[in-house]
C-alpha cells in the first residue's frame, strides 16, 4: 500500500468535488475526505446512492456535504456551465477534484467491439471527464492549494488484450492529466496527477473479473492513504506524477 498517514484535521476548510461518489472507491473517497474536515461535493448519476453517502457523512458528524445528481454520459456543455455557476454561488471555489467515475464497456477484442459502445466508454470516461475539469478550472485556480487527481488503471499504462475501449480511455486520462500538470506548472496553485487504484473490492471489478475471489482484494477503504495524500497540503508541488494506490 502507498506509505502514508494523514493527520485528522488533513482537509479542515477545503472544498472537494468527487464524480461517481455514489458506490466504490468513490463513495470510500467522499467518506474518507469528510472525515478529514473536507466539505465534500458528492456527484453521481443515482441520487439514490449518493443520498446514502450524504447520510453516512452526516451521521459520523462531519462537514455537510452536498448532492449533486449529474449524468456525466447525456450531460450538455451548457450543463457543465451551470454546475460550475452552482458550486461558485454555493462555495466561491473548489480546493479538489477526484475524477472516480468510469465504465467498463465490453471485453471483447477490437474487431467485435461496436463503435456506439467504444463512443459510450469515451464519453464518460474521457469527454465528459474533460469537459468537467476544463469547467471547474477557475474555481480550482481561485484556491491557494487545489488538486486534480486522475483515476487511471494499469491498462492505462501499458495496453492490454480485450481491455478495448477502457484501456484506451486510461491512456488517454494520463494524457489529459499530463496535459492540465504541464499547463499549471508554476502559474497556478493546482496541481495534476494520476491514481491506478489496482485490483480492489469493488463491484467494477467484479464485472471485469467474475470468476476471482473478491476478498483477495483490499476494500476501496485500505487504498485512501494515496488519495489522501494528494487532496492534502503534503502533495504541494507534486505535479503531473502517475501514482499507485497498491
Amino acid at each position: 500500500m502507498f506509505d502514508y498517514t494523514a493527520r485528522p484535521d488533513l482537509l479542515n476548510g477545503r472544498v472537494i468535488l468527487v464524480t461517481g461518489a455514489g458506490r466504490g472507491i468513490g463513495a470510500a473517497a467522499a467518506k474518507t475526505f469528510a472525515a478529514h474536515g473536507a466539505t465534500v461535493l458528492l456527484l453521481g448519476k443515482t441520487e439514490e446512492n449518493l443520498s446514502r453517502v450524504y447520510d453516512a457523512i452526516e451521521a459520523a458528524g462531519h462537514a455537510q456535504p452536498a448532492v449533486i445528481p449529474f449524468n456525466l454520459e447525456t450531460a450538455l456543455p451548457h450543463q457543465y456551465d451551470e454546475l460550475a455557476a452552482m458550486i461558485e454561488t454555493e462555495f466561491g471555489h473548489v480546493d479538489g477534484v477526484l475524477h472516480n467515475a468510469s465504465i467498463i464497456g465490453p471485453r471483447t477484442p477490437i474487431e467485435q467491439l461496436s463503435g456506439d459502445n467504444f463512443a459510450r466508454v469515451m464519453q464518460v470516461n474521457v469527454n465528459a471527464m474533460f469537459m468537467l475539469t476544463s469547467t471547474l478550472l477557475p474555481l480550482l485556480k481561485l484556491s491557494s492549494d487545489a488538486s486534480v487527481a486522475f483515476t487511471s488503471s494499469s491498462v492505462g499504462r501499458k495496453g492490454r488484450a480485450y481491455w478495448g475501449a477502457y484501456a484506451v480511455s486510461k491512456f488517454a486520462t494520463e494524457g489529459l492529466m499530463q496535459v492540465l500538470a504541464d499547463e499549471v506548472d508554476g502559474i497556478a496553485n493546482v496541481r495534476a496527477n494520476s491514481v491506478n487504484p489496482g485490483a480492489t473490492r469493488t463491484d467494477m471489478r467484479a464485472q471485469a473479473y467474475p470468476g476471482e475471489n473478491p476478498v483477495n482484494n483490499p476494500l476501496p477503504e485500505a487504498i485512501m492513504p494515496v488519495y489522501l495524500y494528494l487532496m492534502g497540503p503534503d502533495s504541494k508541488g507534486v505535479n503531473g506524477q502517475a501514482f499507485d494506490a497498491q
